[in-house]
């Protein structure tokens, strides 16, 4: 049996040429089967691109979503940090604004022991050159720079924060108040006897008033002896660290015991008139490192009443 073959015919109407095509019914039929399947493969081709770009969405959408979590976890960790070193600061600015008086005071005191409250802060914190460098293309490196800044800052304020402490130290240890209220009637230096009229040096104050009128602590600090001296009677030293001590002398009775811990303006003690003295007076003295200086030179308080 003879197969089936259909023919095409296709004619030029300008020219009146006419071509023949003759295919067979299989070949006719993979045509027509290819004619119709071609819209449905373009479809499921645009299909299966969407599908592939959807996923490379969704797996692109998890990314950044870490990558966000991960960025606010950052932010969150260096505002923490910052604000930290807010409070610091706030603490250290409030810290560093001394009683004027004992500020005054402490200026008088010797170069060398206000050296031992300056802790050697330095320079100021170093900026990382990377925070300029124009390498940082990605969040990552910037948060790590800023890490390192702050980290430097921290270092630094620590510092500041050491020599802040020793200020505050040496202020509380420095006598800047009157040790009782009266009047001055000796001072610092070379006088007259009271018992022999010969020049004699007298190594500190001498603040008349009333038997019994109070003494205070010029200076925070230990109470080293409560004791009878000779011609000082009743003396109480006190140790104010930083190598300063004080003196009172000629008390008629202590309020303090040894060993005990005192605050500046806290009571220690009674006006007498024991040892060597003509009156109910207070004898004061300073020493720093076991020399003396002159006491008045620090006091910028006036007596309390």
């Amino acid at each position: 049996m003879a197969k089936t073959r259909y023919t095409i015919v296709i004619a030029n109407r300008g020219t009146g040429v006419v071509r023949r095509l003759t295919i067979g019914l299989r070949v006719a039929g993979l045509s027509v089967l290819v004619l119709f399947s071609l819209p449905v493969l373009i479809g499921l081709g645009a299909r299966w691109s969407a599908l592939a770009d959807i996923k490379s969405l969704q797996t692109r959408s998890g990314s950044l979503e870490v990558e966000n979590t991960s960025y606010r976890a950052a932010t969150e960790s260096l505002t923490s940090q910052l604000q930290s070193l807010q409070a610091t600061v706030d603490d250290l600015g409030a810290r560093s604004q001394l009683d004027p008086d004992a500020a005054k005071a402490m200026e008088k005191l010797p170069g060398t022991l206000k050296m031992r409250a300056v802790g050697g802060g330095g320079a100021g914190p170093v900026i990382p050159s990377a925070l300029f460098a124009p390498s940082l293309s990605s969040p990552e490196d910037t948060f790590g720079v800023l890490r390192d800044l702050l980290k430097g800052l921290e270092r630094h304020l620590s510092l500041v924060k050491k020599d802040v402490e020793h200020r505050e130290a040496l202020a509380a240890a420095t006598p800047s108040i009157w040790p009782t209220q009266g009047w001055l009637t000796a001072g610092y230096g070379m006088r007259s006897d009271p018992f022999t009229g010969r020049p004699d040096f007298h190594p500190g104050l001498d603040i008349s008033t009333d038997k019994g009128h109070p003494v205070y602590a010029t200076a925070e600090g230990t109470v080293a002896s409560t004791s009878w001296a000779g011609p000082y009677g009743n003396l109480i030293i006190l140790d104010h660290g930083f190598g300063i001590a004080t003196r009172y002398g000629h008390l008629s009775r202590f309020a303090v015991q040894p060993g005990r811990r005192v605050a500046r303006g806290e009571l220690i003690g009674y006006i007498g008139s024991t040892g060597r003295a003509t009156g109910p007076h207070l004898h004061y003295e300073v020493t720093v490192n076991g020399r003396l200086i002159n006491p008045l030179q620090l006091l910028f308080t006036k007596p309390r009443a």
